[in-house]
């Protein structure tokens, strides 16, 4: 299964919003980047992924899941984007922040060190683990 990171800022869809939506879960809507887009297209159901809070926050606060494949994107009429829904499935027990990340050499070519303004991202599994490990949350 493939890793991801999503980004959204809190005061317009935060943690606590997701975890409302429960296991239906909810589109990832409104992304109108090709290549944010073009990684949707590659996840798969199961996928996990990290809620970054992005403006204000700049910390991995959960761990969300794919539960629905790419779809045409419900907040638009134009054919190019899509979407993809997800769930959350934990907070993380300690937030990993922005800082944290770019603190810590192992993750420094992680996308978000190095293309931070990317909405949605891969995360290999190194990265993965180091994360869970910096928040205390097993994965």
């Amino acid at each position: 299964m493939a890793k991801w990171l999503f980004k959204s800022e809190p005061d317009v869809w935060g943690w606590d919003k997701q975890v409302a939506k429960g296991d239906a879960g909810e589109e990832w809507d409104g992304i109108r980047n090709y290549q944010a887009r073009n990684n949707m297209r590659l996840m798969q159901l199961g996928d996990q992924g990290f809620f970054y809070h992005s403006r204000s926050g700049l910390e991995i606060v959960g761990i969300v899941e794919v539960c629905a494949l790419s779809h045409p994107d419900s907040t638009t009429d134009d054919p190019r984007w899509d979407c993809v829904d997800i769930r959350a499935v934990k907070p993380m027990i300690k937030p990993v922040s922005l800082e944290m990340i770019k603190a810590d050499g192992r993750l420094s070519e992680m996308v978000l060190v190095k293309n931070s303004r990317l909405s949605v991202q891969p995360v290999t599994d190194e990265e993965w683990t180091i994360i869970c490990t910096l928040g205390e949350t097993s994965t």
